[in-house]
């Protein structure tokens, strides 16, 4: 036993609860505060003095962003399509890149969902928005692959880019805030809610006893493009979750990939062997972390009301947890943080326990294959615990074309924690993208980074 009377044997604590979920059942809905980030955090070895350490801060900072921020505000024209199965994705319109060009403030009438940030229209500027000293960053280590050459500069009649959005795990469109807030100005943008995420409907198939899976995904996207982006060059981005839900498409309809698909962005995400995900942890720690957390995420499935409960009352514990498999840096400003637990907060505990067992049943590293030659970014933090970097690196080797971008000491929410490196490689395959397609210029904002 610790000083504190916490076991010094963290999963050993998580494989007592996965044994005894009835009787400890707080303390497994504790636990289950961190799987929602994906798996076991209390397993990560965190200090618990920590757990004091900038309580104050952390506490001020959300009552400040809570009052009110731009972070998550942003909004486009809703829709929503539906997937084959007939659940209602929530997808948004963004950017005035349009024929019919989206405003760029909060829609009139459409209500955020409960727990998320919003300001009346007219307070959210179309430039970046967030903390000005978020952007000191440091640079990346950057591998660029080999260039193809793909002609001369586009005609001002060519068409236009559409930019398509994908986030990850437990996280919702709004992950994007940053990355939205630059390119809206004469881009065509589409953001969308993972079903059973956001705003998305619950799954109506795992609702009706079906497992959920990341082809399933794969074929929830090839919905959102044929709804709402039927013709034209389009760029694919994801994030974890979301880079594996472009791998899923690939797969099935690689001929969409030779058509329409002028570049990819596949951030902090995996192709394959999740099951060698270490979070951090020591070898033994992480072989039995990979025994006993399917159980407890299941366990913690069916009760709902009282994990929910437990993140209501535990705000400063789940806050440690969400830093650290969220963040790799120290430097992250409190109001990001509070964004990041925000959206982690928003996904309940049963939607953790629906989409936990997919991963490790993903493997597309096949799928790869039809991304060969499209120009492609594969973007990592070096701190990243739940999708190592050396994951990225696998797929990059896949793509000798592709762009390794690695972030140095940034985690898995890298393009929260380090908007200005996400944002300028985002640009950079864009401009790989317009070229590869010969599609219309992108705009100045867009440009400028690249200077």
């Amino acid at each position: 036993m610790t000083e504190s009377g916490v076991s010094s044997n963290p999963v050993a604590a998580v494989a007592k609860a996965a044994g005894s979920a009835s009787a400890g059942v707080s303390r497994a809905g504790l636990i289950g505060i961190s799987l929602g980030v994906v798996a076991a955090g209390a397993a990560a070895g965190v200090a618990i003095e920590r757990l004091t350490v900038g309580r104050s801060m952390r506490r001020r900072a959300r009552e400040e962003l809570d009052a009110a921020a731009p972070f998550g505000s942003l909004r486009g024209r809703p829709r929503t399509v539906p997937a084959p199965d007939g659940t209602e994705l929530y997808v948004e319109l963004d950017g005035t890149g349009w024929p019919e060009p989206v405003q760029v403030h909060p829609e009139e009438g459409h209500a955020p969902r409960k727990g998320w940030f919003t300001r009346r229209r007219g307070e959210v500027p179309v430039d970046r928005t967030g903390l000005p000293g978020l952007l000191a960053g440091s640079g990346a280590l950057t591998r660029a692959g080999s260039r193809k050459s793909f002609g001369t500069a586009p005609a001002p009649a060519a068409p236009p880019l559409t930019v398509v959005f994908c986030h990850g795990y437990c996280l919702s469109q709004d992950s994007w805030h940053f990355q939205r807030a630059l390119l809206r100005e004469d881009m065509r943008l589409v953001f969308w809610d993972q079903r059973s995420h956001g705003r998305s409907e619950r799954s109506r198939s795992y609702l009706a006893g079906e497992p959920a899976s990341i082809d399933q995904l794969g074929a929830d996207l090839g919905a959102v493009l044929d709804a709402v982006v039927p013709q034209g060059p389009i760029v694919l981005v994801g994030h974890s979750m979301g880079g594996m839900t472009v791998m899923a498409l690939a797969e099935q309809r690689p001929e969409l990939f030779r058509e329409r698909v002028a570049g990819v962005a596949l951030v902090g995400t995996l192709a394959d062997d999740w099951d060698s995900v270490t979070l951090g942890l020591p070898a033994v720690g992480a072989r039995l972390l990979r025994r006993v957390a399917p159980g407890v995420v299941r366990a913690l499935g069916r009760q709902v009301e009282l994990v929910e409960a437990t993140r209501r009352f535990g705000a400063d514990v789940t806050g440690v947890f969400y830093r650290r498999f969220s963040f790799g840096g120290k430097d992250v400003d409190p109001s990001v943080a509070r964004f990041a637990e925000q959206l982690l907060d928003a996904t309940p505990i049963d939607v953790v326990a629906e989409f936990y067992p997919a991963f490790s049943a993903h493997d597309k590293r096949a799928a790869l294959a039809a991304l060969d030659g499209v120009p492609t970014l594969v973007l990592a933090g070096t701190k990243d615990l739940l999708t190592p970097p050396e994951h990225s690196e696998a797929i990059a080797a896949a793509l000798p074309g592709a762009d390794l971008v690695l972030v140095p000491d940034a985690g898995h929410l890298v393009m929260l924690e380090r908007p200005e490196i996400v944002d300028r490689q985002l640009a950079a395959v864009l401009r790989r993208a317009v070229d590869f397609a010969h599609a219309a210029p992108l705009p100045q904002a867009v440009r400028e980074l690249l200077d």
